[in-house]
């Protein structure tokens, strides 16, 4: 089946960063350098992308928290001067009846008329109200010397996140910028390249490990890389081994490999047990189902043809083998792995 990442492939090079045009012309040496140059710049955009992100979102954070305070701060404030409006106008009332009355000398004036007791009476409540009255405006000077320094303090902190927002942005822009210039030239090498090439560079080696975690015929297509034989599949380590014995045989057949079967799904698997049960194996037990066999065809499935007596001689070097059991228990001469007998 198509496999969705062959067409992701770009995106696997197309993590933003600093690009150099001229590293392409330094790593043109062959198409597997330039690739490599390629997947390192890009290597090297993602992390300065990541850190200029990082920072960016730093800055916002310390930002709102400034705020969080300046709002908290601000709403303390508004209370203590609502209560000090609330006890200003009786204060001077009192203080203007107090001034107006009439008999008073000296500093007793302010009471009016009456005994001495009643004067010193009225000294101390006028000067509990005055003191009250003193400490609220205290109390609202300080809040307000605060609320200056803190909105001084935010106001600064706005305006250096503001600018360091900014060259952070432009930042990003400039990573964006050259992560095109980027696409660019990968997308015109990609267009360089053979099918198997891209196939090769599409299909991550550390998938297979991902893969071995489910159960056996029901490894999901995102784990699994096509093959250059349409509709076929394998897992990651075994499809970039087979990439290479695919281009060795090439070479010496002038020809693609002709596959008839690599993974089998689990219901698959049932399928090709119901066609030939007591040959096939077990729905859930068979090597199909790991992703790691092949069923092979243009002449590799006659023992001693010329195909097959080639595969007996240069698959091991390509990670492939001919199980023992399948020399006789049944005859299977099409049939071949990845890996060793250990890994079956």
């Amino acid at each position: 089946m198509p496999n969705p990442r062959s067409a992701a492939l770009i995106a696997v090079f197309l993590v933003t960063a600093v690009f150099a045009p001229q590293d392409v012309g330094r790593a043109a040496d062959g198409p597997d350098d330039s690739v490599e140059a390629l997947r390192r710049q890009a290597s090297k955009a993602r992390s300065e992308l990541e850190k200029a992100t990082t920072e960016m979102e730093g800055r916002q954070k310390e930002l709102a928290s400034s705020q969080v305070k300046l709002r908290g701060t601000l709403k303390d404030l508004a209370g203590a001067e609502a209560e000090l409006n609330r006890i200003r106008q009786p204060l001077a009332r009192l203080a203007n009846t107090s001034y107006q009355q009439s008999g008073a000398v000296g500093s007793m004036a302010i009471f009016g008329g009456g005994s001495p007791d009643s004067a010193l009476r009225s000294t101390a409540d006028l000067t509990l109200l005055a003191k009250s009255q003193q400490a609220l405006v205290d109390r609202a000077d300080e809040l307000q010397r605060r609320r200056k320094e803190l909105a001084s303090t935010a106001q600064d902190l706005q305006s250096r996140n503001a600018i360091a927002q900014t060259r952070v942005q432009q930042q990003i822009d400039g990573l964006k910028d050259k992560s095109a210039q980027l696409t660019k030239q990968l997308n015109a090498m990609l267009n360089k390249l053979s099918p198997a090439k891209r196939l090769e560079l599409g299909c991550d080696k550390k998938l297979a490990g991902d893969a071995k975690r489910f159960p056996n015929g029901l490894i999901p297509a995102k784990y699994l890389c096509p093959l250059p034989q349409k509709g076929k599949e394998l897992r990651a380590d075994a499809a970039l081994a087979f990439y290479k014995l695919n281009a060795a045989y090439k070479r010496r057949f002038g020809r693609d490999m002709c596959v008839t079967d690599s993974y089998r799904s689990l219901s698959e698997q049932h399928r090709v047990y119901a066609e030939r049960p007591g040959f096939a194996a077990v729905p859930g037990t068979s090597n199909h189902g790991k992703g790691q066999a092949l069923d092979l065809c243009g002449g590799v499935q006659n023992s001693g043809s010329v195909q097959f007596n080639w595969m007996e001689a240069n698959a091991k070097t390509y990670g492939w083998l001919h199980p023992a059991w399948a020399y006789s228990n049944p005859f299977e001469p099409w049939h071949w792995e990845y890996g060793t007998e250990d890994d079956q």
